[in-house]
């Protein structure tokens, strides 16, 4: 699994992984993702976004994920 897009430094962000460090989180392009489902417009928000680096921030953050079932009926 290569993730070359995805850095941390801890000088930039509060070493929050960022995608090819830019001043964009991983966390931040999860958020866009979910308020431009439209890629198109995504990409007209965000230009330095390119398609490699929403891959890997995907892959990076369901690796970070356990794999439990959580209920959601509260």
């Amino acid at each position: 699994m290569i993730l070359d897009r995805i850095t941390t430094d801890t000088k930039r962000m509060n070493g929050q992984p960022c995608v090819r460090n830019l001043r964009l989180t991983v966390r931040r392009v999860l958020e866009v993702l979910s308020t431009y489902p439209d890629r198109g417009e995504l990409f007209e928000e965000y230009p330095e976004l390119e398609e490699e680096d929403i891959r890997q921030v995907l892959l990076f953050s369901a690796t970070r994920l356990e794999d439990k079932v959580i209920s959601l009926n509260a």
